[in-house]
């Protein structure tokens, strides 16, 4: 069997969740473990709890979702909860990796796994994400015999690349005209006398963060003591990453029989399955957001959807909603909203390293509340 070091699952797992898309907040990447050791299997769960890491391997990988150490942590001492774990993990060689908001925000990511387990066509993203860096259009005009010298330099600030080509410009040939005053130095002509010049408009793209640095290029290199240009801000076009997804059922159905589907599709918790709206009411197009997601209740409710589904949905956010808009609500656990990610995580480990890296689902359930109401005999569901 083909060895497979870590720092290959790694690349693979940033590829798939890019950890730009993680929010500012968040801590994501590797916990513990060495890039360069071997990895003999992954474990992919929601959370790094005891009991799961009894279910990896030595030597083996967890993948987790939730971050194990996240805010205000200044010790992994063995004598804390979190800090004995990790030893414990280190001491047998597994390493942990976490997947977070950047595996939410990715595509496919954490909604559409949930999507998917409730039988929906994801059509578009909830809460897009704008592109990671704006960009401006410069538009120049340069006398033809200098448009050459103008692009190299504008080329050399960092304008002109798009994807994987650089040095993309178009232009296209037409008349400048311009009047000195007393006072200026024109390049060209003299003072008082109406000048027509041959003239290229010549057109890039450039990241706005280097706006300062093109501007002077642009003027070190062109010839007029006043160049004509223009810069225009672009609106980012959608990239398809951001958080929840909106989706179809391929036949509507009444809220209780969705409700009846997201029961169905999710594994069963303490938490259950709980909604608010008219029973009858029909669902066929739907938001949902794996985790909390009472963030994005203006979003659903301004999205033409009729229901939507998330978890953590607290008493006022969703009461104010419920005034205020006919989308239906549907409160999950958390920990089984994000679950279906973990099997969607697998495949994208199995897809890539077949045969030569096995890779299985901690079926575990972690979530906190783990207790039902007594039955009838007396016993629990814990």
């Amino acid at each position: 069997m083909v060895s497979v070091r870590l720092r290959d699952v790694i690349d693979v797992l940033d590829q798939a969740y890019p950890p730009r898309l993680a929010q500012e907040w968040d801590s994501v990447g590797l916990v513990c473990g060495d890039p360069e050791q071997a990895v003999h299997s992954v474990t992919v769960a929601v959370d790094a709890t005891p009991a799961v890491v009894d279910q990896v391997p030595e030597a083996g990988l967890l993948l987790a979702h939730h971050p194990l150490l996240l805010r205000g942590v200044d010790t992994v001492a063995a004598s804390t909860p979190k800090g004995a774990l990790v030893h414990r993990m280190i001491r047998t060689g597994r390493a942990l990796f976490t997947a977070h908001t950047n595996a939410d925000a990715a595509a496919p990511g954490v909604s559409d796994a949930l999507a998917d387990a409730l039988g929906l066509r994801v059509e578009a993203v909830l809460d897009p994400m704008p592109a990671a860096a704006g960009l401006d259009k410069w538009v120049i005009y340069v006398p033809t015999e200098n448009s050459e010298a103008v692009r190299a330099a504008v080329f050399a600030a960092g304008a002109g690349n798009i994807g994987d080509y650089s040095h993309c410009s178009w232009s296209v040939t037409g008349t400048g005209q311009f009047l000195a005053h007393d006072g200026a130095s024109p390049a060209i002509g003299g003072i008082g006398a109406v000048e027509r010049v041959p003239e290229d408009r010549v057109e890039v793209v450039a990241p706005a963060r280097t706006r300062a640095q093109v501007f002077a290029a642009m003027r070190a290199a062109h010839p007029y003591e006043e160049p004509a240009f223009d810069i225009f801000a672009l609106v980012p076009p959608p990239t398809g990453t951001g958080f929840g997804r909106i989706g179809t059922l391929a036949h509507p159905e009444p809220l209780r029989a969705f409700v009846s589907r997201v029961q169905a599709g999710l594994p069963p918790t303490s938490w259950g399955v709980r909604a608010a709206g008219d029973p009858d009411g029909p669902v066929s197009r739907v938001a949902v957001c794996g985790g909390a997601g009472d963030s994005l209740l203006g979003a659903a409710a301004a999205a033409d959807v009729h229901a939507y589904v998330t978890a953590d949905l607290r008493h006022h956010p969703a009461d104010e909603h419920r005034r205020a808009s006919r989308v239906s609500l549907i409160d999950v656990a958390h920990w089984a909203s994000e679950f279906p990610w973990c099997g969607q995580a697998a495949e994208v480990l199995r897809s890539h390293f077949g045969a030569s890296l096995p890779v299985r689902v901690c079926t575990i359930c972690t979530d906190p509340w783990n207790v039902h109401p007594a039955t009838e005999t007396g016993s629990d569901h814990s």
